[in-house]
C-alpha cells in the first residue's frame, strides 16, 4: 500500500520553511543563504588567485559598489524624525481634508535640511533650512514641502536651475563663490526680500527645534460644498526662536558641524519632544487683488491677514535607519489629498512637476512603495512594473474603463474648478513690488538685529569683485530702505551717491 504524501500549498510551504529553519540572527546573503565565512575569500590553493565562483564575495562587492544613490541636487544635507499631527480647530468650513478632522491623529515624518550643501557639509550654513512634512493621512500622503522662512528668492520656476547653479559650488573650482551668487541676484531684484530674511538672525537658527517653518506658497482649501479658499501654511515652534550671530558661526562649526542633528536627536532621546503649531492664513478668491503686490508671488507674505491655529505637530521618534528614512524619504508638493489643492503660484506650478520627477530619478518609478514613502491606505491603480515594484497588483485588467473589473471612482474628489481668462503669454507678473517687503522687514527689526544683518550681509558683499553687480545689489537694499542701503554702502566702502543714483532708476 502506498502512503499518500502530504502536499502543502506553496505559500504554506514557504512559511513552514522560513520559520525556525535557521538560527536567529544568522549571517546570510541577500538570498537568505547562510554564510560560513565572512572574513576570507575562496582561493585556488593557499597562494592562488581568488575565485570568481565565490558568490558571497562577488555579491558583497557588488552591493558595496552600489550603496550610494544620487545625492539630492538641493537639500542633500538632511535630518529626519517621526511624530504625529493633531488638529486643534474645526475647519470643515474650509476643507474636507481628513487630516484636519477633529479627534484624528496623523503620523508624520519630517525632514529638516540645508539647501546648497553636500551630504556631509556643516549644518551651520547661511542657507534656507528645509522643513518638509509628510502626513500619512487616511486619504493618502500629503507632503508640505517648505523652508524656515515665509518667502523665496525667485517667483518663476523657469529660473530655478539658474538660481541653484549660481549658488552651488563653482563648475570650475568646486567651491562656492559669492561672485557667482550675487551675479545672479544682481539680475534678480525679486530676491531682495528673501536675502534680507536670510542674512538676518532668522536665517541662522541654532537648532532645528528653534526655528519656524513655512510652505511659502499659497494653496487652496476646498470644502465639501466645493467652495475654494486660498491659504498659506506656517509652523511656529513652541521651543522659541534662537539663532547664531555672525561671529558665532565659525566657532560653532569648529565645535560640532553636526550641531543641529545632535540637538534634535538628543532632545527626542531624552523625551523632550519638540512641537510646532500649524497656522493658516485664509483669503477668498475675491480678496487676492487687495494687495500692492501679486498675492500668488512667493517672494511676498500676506500682510494684514490674520493667522488661525489649526493643529500641533510633535516629533517623538528618531529613525532606526538613516538611509531608509532620511535618505530614501521623498517629498513633492504635488502629493496632495482631497480638500487641499495647488494654487496658480508660478514657482509652485514648476515644483509640482520637478520634485516628483527628481524622486523618480533618485529612487525609481516605484519610490512610493518604499516604507517611509508608502501611504497608510491601500493604493489601487493601474500603474505597473518598473524597477523595485512590489505592489502585488493582480488580475488581467490593467486599464480603465473596463466592464470586467472596474476600479470605482468618486466624483466628489474631482479637482475644484478654477476660472481662467486671457491668452497664452510669456510675461512677468504685474505688481511686482520687488523692494516693498524687504524694507518693511528691515524696519521691523530691533537696532541690534539691524546691526547683525548689516554685519552678515556686508561680509559676503565684500567678496563681490564685480563692481556693477555690487552696486546693483546695494541699490536694491537702498531702494528697500535708505538707512539699510546707506549702512551697507558704508560697510562695503561703496560710493553712497552712486548707490542713490542707481536706486532712483529702479521701478518700485
Amino acid at each position: 500500500m502506498r502512503h499518500s504524501r502530504l502536499r502543502l500549498p506553496l505559500c504554506l510551504l514557504f512559511t513552514s520553511l522560513s520559520v525556525g529553519a535557521f538560527a536567529a540572527n544568522e549571517f546570510t546573503r541577500d538570498s537568505g543563504a547562510p554564510v560560513g565565512d565572512n572574513q576570507n575569500s575562496q582561493t585556488a590553493g593557499a597562494d592562488g588567485p581568488v575565485l570568481l565562483q565565490d558568490a558571497h564575495l562577488i555579491e558583497k562587492l557588488q552591493r558595496f559598489d552600489r550603496e550610494r544613490i544620487p545625492e539630492r541636487v538641493v537639500h542633500a544635507r538632511g535630518t529626519g524624525a517621526y511624530g504625529t499631527f493633531e488638529p486643534t480647530a474645526d475647519i470643515t468650513d474650509l476643507t474636507r481634508a481628513e487630516v484636519f478632522k477633529s479627534g484624528t491623529s496623523t503620523p508624520v515624518f519630517v525632514r529638516f535640511s540645508t539647501v546648497m550643501g553636500y551630504r556631509g557639509s556643516p549644518e551651520q550654513a547661511r542657507d534656507p533650512r528645509g522643513f518638509a512634512v509628510k502626513f500619512y493621512t487616511t486619504q493618502g500622503n500629503w507632503d508640505m514641502v517648505g523652508i524656515n522662512v515665509p518667502v523665496f528668492f525667485i517667483r518663476d520656476a523657469i529660473k530655478f536651475p539658474d538660481f541653484v547653479h549660481a549658488n552651488k559650488p563653482s563648475a570650475v573650482t568646486g567651491v562656492q563663490d559669492p561672485n557667482l551668487a550675487f551675479d545672479f541676484f544682481a539680475h534678480s531684484p525679486e530676491a531682495t526680500n528673501m536675502l534680507t530674511h536670510m542674512y538676518s538672525l532668522e536665517g541662522m537658527p541654532d537648532s532645528y527645534r528653534h526655528m519656524n517653518g513655512s510652505a511659502v506658497h499659497a494653496f487652496k482649501f476646498v470644502n465639501a460644498q466645493g467652495e475654494v479658499h486660498y491659504v498659506k501654511f506656517a509652523w511656529k515652534t513652541q521651543q522659541g526662536l534662537h539663532s547664531l550671530e555672525p561671529g558665532q558661526v565659525s566657532e560653532s562649526i569648529g565645535k560640532d558641524p553636526n550641531m543641529m542633528t545632535n540637538d534634535l536627536y538628543g532632545a527626542i532621546n531624552k523625551g523632550d519632544f519638540p512641537k510646532w503649531d500649524l497656522y493658516v492664513q485664509v483669503l477668498k478668491p475675491s480678496e487676492l487683488g487687495q494687495f500692492a503686490f501679486n498675492a500668488l508671488d512667493d517672494t511676498k507674505v500676506w500682510t494684514g491677514v490674520a493667522e488661525r491655529k489649526v493643529g500641533t505637530m510633535t516629533l517623538n521618534k528618531v529613525p532606526d535607519n538613516y538611509f531608509e528614512s532620511t535618505e530614501e524619504s521623498a517629498f513633492a508638493p504635488s502629493r496632495l489629498v482631497p480638500g487641499i489643492e495647488a494654487s496658480e503660484d508660478r514657482m509652485l506650478q514648476g515644483r509640482l512637476f520637478a520634485y516628483a520627477d527628481t524622486q523618480m530619478y533618485r529612487l525609481g518609478a516605484n519610490y512610493q512603495q518604499i516604507p517611509v514613502n508608502q501611504p497608510r491606505n491601500k493604493v489601487s491603480n493601474n500603474s505597473q512594473d518598473g524597477a523595485m515594484n512590489s505592489s502585488g497588483r493582480k488580475g488581467e485588467v490593467n486599464y480603465e474603463p473596463s466592464g470586467i473589473a472596474e476600479i470605482p471612482q468618486d466624483p466628489q474628489y474631482k479637482y475644484a474648478s478654477t476660472p481662467v481668462s486671457g491668452v497664452t503669454q510669456q510675461l512677468a507678473i504685474k505688481k511686482q513690488a520687488n523692494f516693498l517687503q524687504a524694507g518693511e522687514y528691515y524696519r521691523a527689526l530691533s537696532s541690534k538685529e539691524k546691526g547683525l544683518l548689516i554685519e552678515a550681509l556686508s561680509g559676503d558683499l565684500n567678496h563681490v569683485t564685480n563692481e556693477s553687480n555690487k552696486y546693483a545689489m546695494l541699490s536694491y537694499f537702498y531702494k528697500a530702505d535708505p538707512d539699510y542701503g546707506t549702512r551697507l554702502a558704508k560697510a562695503t566702502h561703496a560710493d553712497i551717491k552712486r548707490v542713490d543714483t542707481a536706486a532712483k532708476a529702479l521701478a518700485n
